[in-house]
C-alpha cells in the first residue's frame, strides 16, 4: 500500500482546501440554512474538481472529501462523485460516458444514489417503481442512481415522468428529499457487480468525509480549550480534557487510515468489501465518538445551536447512520469474514 498523494491529488487537495476555507465559513453556512451553497459549487466545478475525480481515482476523492468534512461545506460533491462520475466512469457504457461524463464534471449535472439498497424498488421493462423516504441532495439533482431490489443500478433524470419528490429534512442539511417513482423510465448502468462496487466507493468515500468532519470537530475543540482559562490556567492543560482529546484525534486516524487502505485497493482493482466495511465501521463508531468529545470539550457552549462545533455534530451523526449504522456493518462484515471461511 502507498498512501503517497501523487502530484495530482496534492495539488487537487490544496486547491479544495483554499476553496472550502475562503467559500464555506460558518457565516455563510448560516445563511445558507439546509440548502446547498450554490456559489462554492460553480466554484469547485469551475475550477475543475468533481472532473478531476475520473483522474486522481477514489483516494483522492477521499482526499478531497477531507477537506469538505473540516468546514462541513453544503455541497452535493460527494454525492455526484460517487453516485455519478466513478459508476458512470466503471460500469457505464462508451455512450453513457460520453454522454454524462462531461455534465456531471462541469457541474451542469448533479447526481445523487437512493443508497443501499432496501429492496424498495422494482424494475419493469426499464420503467421503476417504489418509494425512498430520504435521498440526500436530492434537491439538487438532476440525475439519481438506482439499485432495484434485485440489486441492479439504473440512472433517471429527476425530471422523467412518474417521479415525484418532496423535501425530507435530515439531521445534516444535506437537501434530502423523498423519492416517489410510479413507473419512470431509466437506464441501466453496469451489469453484475456494479452495485457492489458502487456501494463499497460511497462507503469509502463517506468514511473519508466523517474523518474530515472529525477532524474539524477536533481542531475547533483543541483551539477553544487552549485559549478558554478556567482557574487562571487553559482548559486544555487538564488531564482530563488531554485524554479526551487524545482519544478523539487516535480515533480521527483509525478513520483515516482504515479509508485510506480501501479507497487504494478500489484504485488498484483489488478486493475491497471487507476494507470498505471497515472502514464505515470505523466512520460509524468512531466518528460518533469524536464528534460527542468536540461538542462535550466546548463545555456549555458545545450546547449553542449556532456555534460552528454543533455542524460538525449534527454531521458527524448523520454519517454515523448512512450507509448501514456500526452494528449492522458489523454485521455484515462477520457474515462477509464466516462466507469467506467456508469457501
Amino acid at each position: 500500500m502507498d498512501f503517497h498523494p501523487t502530484e495530482e491529488q496534492a495539488a487537487a487537495t490544496g486547491l479544495a482546501a483554499r476553496i472550502f476555507s475562503d467559500l464555506a465559513t460558518h457565516e455563510r453556512l448560516a445563511a445558507t440554512g439546509t440548502g446547498s451553497d450554490a456559489e462554492l459549487w460553480k466554484a469547485l466545478t469551475a475550477a475543475g474538481l468533481t472532473a478531476a475525480v475520473e483522474e486522481i481515482g477514489l483516494l483522492g476523492l477521499v482526499l478531497l472529501l477531507e477537506e469538505q468534512g473540516r468546514t462541513t461545506a453544503q455541497v452535493p460533491y460527494a454525492a455526484t462523485c460517487v453516485y455519478g462520475i466513478l459508476p458512470v466512469a466503471a460500469h457505464g457504457s462508451p455512450e453513457q460516458r460520453a454522454r454524462l461524463l462531461p455534465a456531471l464534471g462541469s457541474g451542469e449535472a448533479v447526481a445523487t444514489g437512493a443508497f443501499p439498497a432496501r429492496g424498495r424498488i422494482t424494475a419493469e421493462h426499464g420503467r421503476l417503481t417504489g418509494t425512498v423516504p430520504a435521498v440526500p441532495w436530492l434537491r439538487d439533482a438532476t440525475h439519481v442512481l438506482v439499485p432495484d431490489a434485485d440489486r441492479a443500478l439504473w440512472l433517471v433524470r429527476t425530471d422523467a415522468p412518474g417521479l415525484r419528490t418532496s423535501p425530507v429534512e435530515t439531521t445534516a442539511p444535506w437537501s434530502a428529499g423523498r423519492l416517489s417513482l410510479e413507473g419512470a423510465d431509466a437506464e441501466r448502468i453496469g451489469s453484475a457487480g456494479a452495485y457492489g462496487h458502487t456501494l463499497a466507493a460511497a462507503r469509502t468515500a463517506f468514511a473519508g468525509l466523517q474523518a474530515g468532519v472529525c477532524a474539524g470537530s477536533l481542531a475547533r475543540a483543541v483551539e477553544y480549550t487552549s485559549t478558554r482559562e478556567q482557574f487562571g490556567r487553559p482548559l486544555s492543560t487538564n488531564q482530563g480534557v488531554m485524554l479526551r482529546a487524545a482519544d478523539a484525534y487516535m480515533d480521527t486516524e483509525a478513520i483515516r487510515v482504515t479509508t485510506y487502505e480501501a479507497a487504494w485497493r478500489i484504485d488498484q482493482g483489488l478486493p475491497a468489501h471487507e476494507h470498505a466495511l471497515t472502514a464505515a465501521w470505523w466512520a460509524s463508531e468512531a466518528g460518533k465518538r469524536v464528534v460527542h468529545a468536540g461538542q462535550h470539550l466546548h463545555g456549555g457552549t458545545g450546547a449553542d445551536l449556532d456555534h460552528p462545533v454543533h455542524r460538525h455534530f449534527l454531521w458527524g451523526r448523520q454519517l454515523d447512520a448512512y450507509l448501514g449504522c456500526g452494528s449492522e456493518l458489523l454485521a455484515e462484515l462477520g457474515a462477509s469474514i464466516a462466507e469467506g471461511e467456508q469457501a
